[in-house]
């Protein structure tokens, strides 16, 4: 059997532009997170040197694991086989926790040039992609996939999915929109059950989980009890929690504590000083009100925090602003790793 993640329940998805592994420490501080998957490495025409995997994932340096213990695995993107294989078993050397690959990226740019969801489009070329990558991988790292349900319309998912799997990867998570669908609700959750009953490979249902309520909907609809969540988890940063509450619940237990704006407030603290050491002065502010343009959905405080912050662009000002911020003692503890380790 190959190596798979099948004991992970709620997965943090790759975000382009977004969820770095800066958030992705932020993030899995708080708990309830299994398994995070790192944003898209390109793979052109060439073997990428070791500087190139640990830019996007320096988990790599950390025993593929987030500060508080959560392994990443690493993605990749592209369209030759061969070139993807040279470069997965590049990175195997580095000791990935698993290496994925994007059949699901909708962007205009990155479809023009034969990657993502544009694949979609070939089944067979998906499945040669997949096969290369786990020949040139030791079998006990993972070989996963991210799929849509297809580029203009779904009518090939179960021929993707098939290929998929008979190619030889550990699992399988589906973003149940195409690329024609962006990012606009619904997620067709539906079409995951559908695929469901084409392969046996494990899958991870992804798409519109914004709430616990969502999550449980999800498994119902489609028959999955792993799921991957990405902006549902940036704009509340405690929702794997409570989806993992909720489910020990379900078994007697009962783990962790809701996450308040004090919380939140700690990891943008933290969250700042993280990005303040790589990222240029004049992107700082922008990496900040991203994120608060998120948790606005969630967090009332976030509007007032975002609307002090709007025309705040000088890094020493936000750095002064985030430290003003009076916050209950008790609130300081989701800031250390090992507590949420």
């Amino acid at each position: 059997m190959t190596a798979s993640s099948l004991g992970s329940r709620i997965l943090l998805a790759p975000m382009e532009g977004l969820l770095d592994h800066t958030l992705r420490d932020m993030l899995t501080r708080v708990g309830g997170v299994d398994l995070c998957v790192s944003e898209f490495i390109r793979v052109t025409n060439t073997v990428l040197p070791r500087r190139a995997f640990i830019r996007v994932a320096p988990e790599l340096l950390n025993k593929s694991c987030t500060p508080a213990g959560v392994p990443v695995r690493v993605q990749l993107l592209g369209s030759d086989p061969i070139c993807l294989a040279d470069n997965a078993a590049a990175l195997a050397e580095l000791g990935p926790a698993g290496i994925d690959l994007n059949f699901g990226c909708p962007a205009k740019t990155v479809n023009q040039h034969r990657g993502g969801a544009v694949l979609l489009d070939e089944p067979e070329l998906v499945g040669l992609i997949v096969a290369a990558v786990r020949r040139a991988v030791p079998a006990h790292i993972p070989v996963s996939a991210k799929m849509r349900l297809g580029f203009n319309d779904d009518r090939r998912a179960e021929d993707c999915a098939q290929a998929i799997e008979a190619a030889g990867a550990s699992d399988l998570v589906v973003h149940a929109r195409t690329k024609a669908h962006g990012y606009r609700p619904p997620a067709y959750w539906d079409r995951i059950a559908d695929l469901r009953q084409h392969v046996r490979l494990p899958m991870v249902a992804n798409g519109e989980i914004w709430t616990l309520s969502d999550a449980l909907r999800c498994r119902e609809v489609t028959g999955c009890e792993r799921l991957m969540i990405g902006r549902g988890m940036v704009a509340d940063p405690g929702l794997a929690l409570a989806i993992a509450h909720h489910d020990s619940v379900q078994t007697g237990t009962s783990i962790g504590e809701p996450v308040t704006w004090a919380h939140i407030v700690v990891l943008m603290r933290l969250f700042w000083q993280g990005i303040s050491q790589r990222v240029a002065p004049r992107h700082r502010a922008g990496r900040l009100k991203q994120w608060l343009n998120y948790l606005r959905r969630v967090h009332p405080q976030a509007h007032e925090a975002f609307d002090q912050l709007r025309l705040m662009h000088d890094p020493a000002a936000i750095a002064q602003w985030l430290d003003a911020q009076n916050l209950p003692e008790s609130s300081e503890k989701i800031g250390k790793t090992e507590i949420c380790a």
